[in-house]
């Protein structure tokens, strides 16, 4: 196994850090499809269709090629709202971490290196929720280095940083498909905080919802 480093971010690290968080956004967008699918009022919504255009047509053919239809839509949909955000991410912080999380005192922004690629990412700044709380932000691992424990030093190097500047502790936000992320959050002592709808309507209708965690540091504990 490669060694890795946790390092500070460096200017040159910019287009591997885009890379790495696009490719992980993306991950996210078959799972989500899955979760759409799962959802009774898309799926009564499909059956509805399909036994009206059976009924009009009397031809099996008809109804399967709409429904073909409305899912390939679906997927292009998902896969637009994924875009999207990944394109408000990097215009809100990704394509200028030097003054968002590297100039302010109480914000840094690091990188996993092995054989002198980029790997893994991770940030943190002061949670606009709660400013005694620093918030976890765009941790990604490439999917060829996982299983080897790099997410996990990731969330100790914030953990030491938000410890180390006497914040109470760190919180986070994640979705509901990102399941093997939850796991790695509680794992690391993070508890769960509350489950909320994403305002936009189409999230509402799908039921995707945001997952807030929060991680109390020891010395706050009374």
């Amino acid at each position: 196994m490669a060694e890795v480093q946790i390092r500070h971010y460096q200017e040159e690290d910019h287009e591997e850090v885009k890379e790495v968080f696009t490719l992980g956004m993306s991950e996210h967008i078959p799972p989500s499809c899955m979760h759409v699918l799962k959802q009774p009022l898309v799926q009564m919504f499909l059956g509805c269709v399909f036994c009206a255009l059976l009924t009009s047509s009397k031809s099996i053919l008809l109804p399967v090629l709409a429904i073909t239809l409305l899912l390939a839509a679906g997927r292009q949909s998902v896969n637009y709202i994924f875009t999207k955000y990944i394109q408000v991410c990097l215009e809100k912080d990704l394509n200028h971490i030097q003054q968002t999380y590297l100039d302010p005192p109480l914000a840094c922004f690091w990188v996993a290196e092995s054989q002198g690629r980029v790997v893994g990412t991770v940030a943190c700044l002061p949670a606009e929720t709660d400013q005694n709380f620093l918030e976890l932000k765009r941790m990604a691992v490439k999917r060829t280095h996982r299983g080897q424990g790099i997410a996990k030093a990731l969330c100790r190097t914030v953990a030491d940083f938000a410890f180390e500047r006497g914040f109470r502790g760190v919180l986070l936000y994640t979705s509901v498909v990102q399941t093997d992320a939850q796991k790695l959050y509680e794992h690391m002592g993070y508890q769960k905080l509350r489950e909320f709808s994403v305002p936009e309507a189409i999230a509402k209708l799908t039921n995707f919802t945001l997952i807030e965690y929060r991680l109390v540091l020891k010395q706050h504990h009374n």
